[in-house]
């Protein structure tokens, strides 16, 4: 949907719309980033990580920024991220999450998920020998957690997009559509590798199971009868119009979910939308370069191997990170009045190198080209 007046929308935020972590230590001496502070990009940290199993390292950087909603301008980032290293002591265990909150109390709903989601993970008594099942549990305990709350979740919740590095293995545990990839070094190129699928009616098999538990899949224009709601078929998340299909309750025009799984939302769990993460398992090798969380702030316009492109173009995650952020940012105000939450955080795998390669810290580094004046990507 285009601006409505034409004009303006373009303009990007202020300072005061640029945020960044802090680096806090908790209470066993364990390092955690938090959203914090309003700072500018240019303040955000690059940090190192050794992982001493494997003898290479993680280096990464992080960014958010509240979306630009010109009937509510001030109102607060919903996106919530995590970063913790060492994870009970080890220094070969670290995780980094991103949370999208939706609805009216989704931004508390994201910030209890993000304080509570990787505790319940480290203190599941499967975290050792089977992350997969711990995982499973942690979203299960941290879910009740949120009902029990005291936020009303009836009508809110979030998605969850984390990645637990244990050793030279990545678990990848998704609950919604922010999205994870993978950069992987294929001769001279870097591919993109998803490692989470979005979880939308757009699947089959997820839309196939919301309908089984009772859902209406519409989208908007067919809720308010524009379009014929007898269709279900929408193409696909890569070239929808804007108006994507989502979950109703049989004779209600709530929620509108536009995802099939979540936390909280318990007024959607009566129609299918679950905590159940999918988790995939990754065994880092030497063509692994790095990996990339990020809300679907990001990937509503811009594809997992736009964004690996993007990242290959900079040496330094805060630059890819910045590069990034103003794309989808420009992006979305191409297409609507308004943009949505993005939050990013890029971790380089480094001193995982092809025998005889370039020992050069970011490995591979790709120029973008220049066409019209503009970056290729």
């Amino acid at each position: 949907m285009g601006c409505v007046n034409g004009k303006c929308c373009r303009d990007y935020p202020e300072s005061s719309d640029w945020e960044r972590g802090v680096l806090v230590y908790d209470g066993n001496g364990e390092r955690v980033i938090y959203q914090k502070n309003v700072q500018r990009l240019t303040e955000c940290s690059v940090e190192v990580i050794h992982i001493p199993s494997h003898d290479f390292r993680l280096k990464y950087s992080f960014y958010t920024q509240k979306g630009y909603y010109p009937d509510s301008p001030d109102r607060e980032n919903q996106d919530s991220f995590c970063i913790k290293t060492q994870l009970g002591g080890d220094p070969n265990f670290h995780f980094f999450g991103v949370f999208d909150g939706h609805g009216q109390f989704g931004a508390r709903c994201a910030k209890f998920v993000r304080d509570h989601l990787v505790e319940c993970l480290v203190n599941n008594p499967d975290f050792l020998d089977d992350p997969v099942k711990a995982y499973n549990s942690a979203f299960s305990a941290t879910n009740s957690l949120l009902h029990a709350s005291d936020i009303d979740d009836s009508m809110s919740g979030t998605t969850a997009i984390t990645v637990f590095v244990k050793g030279n293995t990545l678990f990848v545990a998704n609950v919604g559509d922010s999205r994870a990839v993978l950069g992987v070094r294929r001769g001279s190129s870097v591919v993109a590798e998803d490692l989470s699928l979005d979880q939308t009616p757009f699947r089959k098999d997820e839309y196939e199971r919301v309908k089984l538990c009772g859902a209406r899949v519409l989208s908007v224009d067919q809720i308010e009868g524009i379009k014929d709601p007898n269709v279900q078929s929408w193409g696909d998340e890569e070239s929808d119009d804007g108006d994507p299909p989502r979950l109703w309750l049989p004779n209600a025009m709530y929620p509108g979910t536009a995802f099939t799984r979540s936390l909280g939302d318990s007024m959607a769990e009566k129609i299918g939308v679950i905590s159940v993460p999918e988790v995939k398992v990754v065994h880092l090798n030497q063509d692994h370069m790095f990996f990339v969380i990020a809300s679907d702030g990001v990937f509503e316009f811009l594809s997992s191997q736009a964004v690996v492109d993007m990242v290959s173009a900079f040496k330094d995650p805060r630059d890819a990170c910045a590069a990034i952020a103003t794309e989808s940012y420009r992006l979305w105000l191409d297409h609507e009045s308004r943009t949505d939450d993005i939050t990013i955080i890029i971790v380089q795998i480094n001193g995982l190198h092809i025998p005889g390669a370039s020992d050069g810290e970011n490995g591979s580094y790709i120029k973008p080209t220049m066409q019209n004046g503009q970056r290729n990507w």
